[in-house]
């Protein structure tokens, strides 16, 4: 496979789950206003946070509010991660390898952008909770057309490994804004506004009723193991590690190359980290420290991708 085709697929992917995940935040954010007491927590300046581009919304927005967080999130065409860019380049990502895909999944992708596309250009100043659902419910067809139409190859396991890399990033980052700056102080921890916003977020990864599955109540333990280290929930930062490790290893084999490249390595390194890491040693020692690392990890194994298989040249 070109390393060109290969780059485009892992990145069309890629960008389809990052809007996804910007729906997904956006409308559990919107749902979550509707129900905690007013004027007690400000969720919009952490839902910023969560995407690390606080210094460029700032700039241009300035203070937070629900209207600029929802168009800086979701149309700002300036934005480089806004879902409207994410899937105008996944788009185009996909137009580049067309012959590729199966005509459903690049029909499907045609689709899903112009439904945010219009929307965008209808200058929608308050979309509601729906709409953001329905951004989702896209991506998931999305997701199973891709699955169910396009050969489990090398091409489709580049397309998992973006998609993987992308999730396990994104459900990293939604716990650490709430377990680092989300409560305004300590005497709200264990109330029923914590609940609220812990159950929040398990329904941003569609957790909920997973989680509730194996536990009846919200404890932070629980919570947070669920988030970083469940072996079988498709959303949880070990179960998208050792998926995208799977892929790479495939991908791998089937390059024949003569040596592994140092992305194999480190996600080995990081789904033996997750399968060995103890929650409560991981509260004790700070789980915001433990996902920034998490995160650092996650994001050396990307740049390790361009070396190893986008014919990037390796820095000296």
């Amino acid at each position: 496979m070109l390393s060109r085709v290969a780059e485009s697929i892992y990145w069309m992917s890629r960008q389809m789950e990052r809007a996804e995940n910007l729906a997904r935040f956006l409308e559990v954010t919107l749902n979550l206003t509707l129900d905690q007491p007013e004027n007690l927590i400000d969720p919009w300046g952490p839902l910023v946070e969560v995407t690390g581009d606080t210094p460029a919304f700032v700039e241009k927005y300035g203070v937070p509010t629900q209207q600029s967080v929802v168009n800086f999130l979701a149309f700002d065409p300036d934005y480089h991660s806004s879902m409207l860019t994410c899937l105008r380049a996944a788009r185009e990502n996909a137009k580049s390898v067309r012959e590729t895909l199966s005509s459903e999944a690049f029909e499907q992708i045609n689709e899903f952008y112009h439904f945010v596309s219009d929307a965008s250009a209808s200058q929608i100043t308050d979309p509601t909770a729906a709409f953001f659902d329905n951004v989702r419910q896209y991506s998931l067809l999305w997701s199973g057309i891709l699955d169910s139409t396009m050969s489990h190859d090398m091409a489709w396991h580049f397309a998992n490994v973006g998609r993987l890399l992308e999730r396990a990033d994104k459900t990293s980052r939604i716990l650490d804004v709430k377990y680092f700056n989300l409560l305004p102080n300590v005497s709200d921890v264990g109330t029923a506004l914590d609940d609220l916003q812990w159950s929040a977020l398990l329904l941003a990864i569609s957790g909920f009723e997973a989680y509730r599955r194996e536990h009846h109540l919200v404890n932070i333990e629980k919570v947070v193991s669920f988030f970083l280290f469940h072996r079988t929930f498709p959303r949880s930062v070990r179960s998208c590690v050792a998926g995208a490790h799977w892929s790479l290893s495939e991908i791998e084999q089937m390059s024949n190359s003569d040596e592994p490249g140092q992305a194999i390595a480190q996600i080995e390194a990081i789904r033996h980290r997750l399968s060995e890491a103890d929650v409560k040693e991981v509260i004790t020692r700070g789980v915001h420290q433990f996902v920034d690392l998490v995160q650092i990890e996650l994001n050396q194994i990307g740049e390790s991708l361009n070396y190893d298989y986008f014919n990037a040249p390796r820095p000296v």
